[in-house]
């Protein structure tokens, strides 16, 4: 069947509560500790199966972004847990401070990336890897630097998205491992079409998290997820110091080995804000369809999205998303 016959998915906008989900159950860790210690304390659960040569994926962010996860949280992570580990990054897809290797390096050391190894995965080359069972890929074209790494930690921001309504782990892998001409054009442009930005919605949720379905696999047993929700502005880091304003509480840290456990866990503690703290965030997030991510996820055996949130602020208590985010307060620059 050729592109033009292939039909999205719907539900992009339509979130389903907990109570009408089905399957099996996944482990979420939680934490309110919002600071290195927490960090750290929430990744030593799931960083066991790190292994070999690790890379550490995260949105270093545009040139004086200021909603990246803090650098002195990761530089506490690297040097005590993760010594030997290298951040992995790969180009932008539109014009600005990470378009060329060159202007990625000049931003990193803008951002303060200064303390650890970074590796521009796509600065040499891409390579070609497999998509399982995908509708829109048979294969991804990935920064070629990927495959010198046996072990990957997903250490994500979790925040809105302009095409992806929420950026969680799915999209920091799907979008942030394909490479910045060839990967990032598959998920984004129509082949042939003037318009970089034309595949949007359930679509584009589709060929993003068939993207990062082939980062999955490729690591197996050798990946791991932690999203930091934290300066949530419904802007995604690529948009830097143009980002939307975050009037979105702050709430926590997630932790999980399934990458569709930790991103369902993240957008329910979203919705199980205040309506007045969660409109914006809720707003961005079904206006662009972003929850087919989830579903699609689901659809491709990627993971659960039903899973035990375990507090391990409070002796490893088994809570709801509710009973998370019942003292958040508003949120304050």
């Amino acid at each position: 069947m050729s592109v033009k016959d292939k039909v999205p998915g719907t539900g992009g906008d339509h979130y389903i509560p907990y109570e009408e989900r089905k399957g099996p159950e996944s482990v979420v860790y939680f934490t309110r500790d919002l600071s290195a210690s927490g960090l750290r304390r929430i990744s030593a659960l799931v960083n066991g199966n790190m292994k070999g040569k690790v890379a550490i994926k995260l949105h270093t962010g545009e040139p004086h972004g200021p909603n990246i996860i803090p650098r002195p949280w990761v530089k506490e992570l690297i040097e005590k847990d993760l010594p030997e580990a290298t951040v992995v990054e790969t180009n932008s897809y539109y014009e600005g401070g990470r378009y060329t290797t060159e202007q990625h390096l000049e931003t990193l050391r803008i951002n303060g990336w200064d303390f650890c190894d970074v590796d521009i995965m796509d600065a040499e080359g891409t390579a070609m890897i497999p998509v399982k069972d995908g509708k829109w890929f048979e294969e991804m074209s990935v920064g070629k630097d990927l495959l010198n790494y046996d072990s990957l930690f997903v250490l994500t921001h979790f925040k809105g998205h302009v095409r992806g309504g929420f950026g969680g782990s799915d999209k920091n892998i799907g979008i942030g491992c394909a490479d910045g001409r060839i990967g990032k054009a598959m998920i984004h442009t129509t082949p042939g079409s003037s318009d970089q930005w034309d595949i949007g919605e359930e679509e584009f949720m589709e060929r993003m998290t068939e993207s990062s379905k082939a980062v999955v696999d490729h690591f197996g047993e050798h990946i791991s997820f932690v999203n930091v929700l934290r300066n949530m502005s419904v802007s995604c880091d690529c948009e830097g110091v143009d980002a939307e304003p975050v009037v979105t509480p702050n709430i926590g840290i997630l932790a999980s080995l399934d990458i569709l456990a930790v991103d369902q866990a993240s957008v329910d503690l979203v919705y199980a804000l205040k309506p007045e703290d969660k409109h914006a965030l809720v707003e961005r997030i079904e206006s662009r369809h972003g929850l087919r991510q989830l579903t699609y996820m689901k659809e491709l055996s990627m993971g659960n999205d039903r899973y035990h949130l375990i507090d391990i602020d409070n002796g490893n208590a088994e809570i709801t998303a509710a009973e998370a985010v019942k003292d958040v307060v508003p949120f304050e620059d």
